[in-house]
């Protein structure tokens, strides 16, 4: 917590009342202050990197990204304490369960609220630096084993974040530590080894050509044959890569 030992917290939920319930209550908690409160994913994300708070209260399920699908887009290493708030949902509420995480089924009264807060409290009286939840880790990781493969990228830079959706990517190249995403109008710089990207994009769409360069097939317009086994990958928009012959088997299963 901050040497002002105020649990400084962030509201996410996109229905209205539900927030404004949630900020109704913590206000009565006079170790409890309130840095951020947004209605849906995409600003959650932002406002949790750009706060640092200790707590968030966070809404499950949000149109066009939901709870988990925030907390997957946090840094591994400042996850703040989560209670998460969910409508009944069978499947998040196993997973909360399984993984004995604190959760606040809608509707909920001011003694659930309390008892949640006070779970959240010890938690954070017990950690020393960023709380790191090790259950909150592993529900992550079967979430992603689930999910698999990444549908929206989230790229942060000079302040601002940046969502990438995976089929709109042209292709990605190695750039030291990091790597550029290619998209029609943009290019994004992302701290990620090629391995991991490669990991987190679907086969079936990407195809590593180069130890450099990742490609989406469905945006290459034509493959022109080179020496010694390897191609010239003809992107949409003009892009020329070259498909090293270690990498070009891929291609050539495409073309089969």
């Amino acid at each position: 917590m901050t040497d002002t030992n105020k649990i400084r917290t962030v509201i996410v939920d996109d229905e209205e009342l539900a927030r404004d319930r949630i900020q109704t209550l913590l206000e009565l908690e006079p170790d409890v202050e309130v840095v951020g409160v947004c209605a849906d994913g995409p600003s959650a994300v932002e406002m949790i990197d750009r706060t640092q708070p200790d707590l968030v209260f966070l809404d499950v399920q949000m149109p066009g990204m939901d709870g988990f699908e925030v907390v997957e887009n946090l840094e591994r290493t400042k996850l703040p304490a989560v209670v998460f708030v969910t409508a009944h949902d069978a499947h998040a509420l196993r997973a909360f369960e399984i993984h004995a995480l604190d959760f606040l089924l809608k509707p909920f009264d001011q003694a659930r609220f309390e008892k949640a807060l006070e779970r959240a409290r010890g938690q954070l009286s017990q950690a020393k630096g960023p709380v790191l939840d090790s259950r909150l880790v592993t529900l992550l990781e079967e979430l992603h084993e689930e999910r698999k493969y990444s549908e929206r990228l989230i790229v942060k830079s000079s302040g601002r974040v940046f969502f990438v959706r995976t089929e709109e990517i042209d292709w990605v190249e190695a750039s030291g530590n990091y790597v550029k995403i290619h998209t029609k109008n943009d290019a994004h710089l992302l701290r990620e080894s090629m391995k991991n990207m490669e990991g987190k994009l679907d086969p079936k769409t990407f195809v590593r050509i180069h130890r450099s360069a990742i490609v989406n097939i469905d945006h290459i317009k034509e493959l022109e044959p080179w020496f010694h086994g390897e191609y010239i990958v003809i992107m949409r928009d003009g892009t020329r890569l070259t498909a090293s012959r270690v990498f070009s088997d891929r291609l050539s299963a495409l073309i089969a």
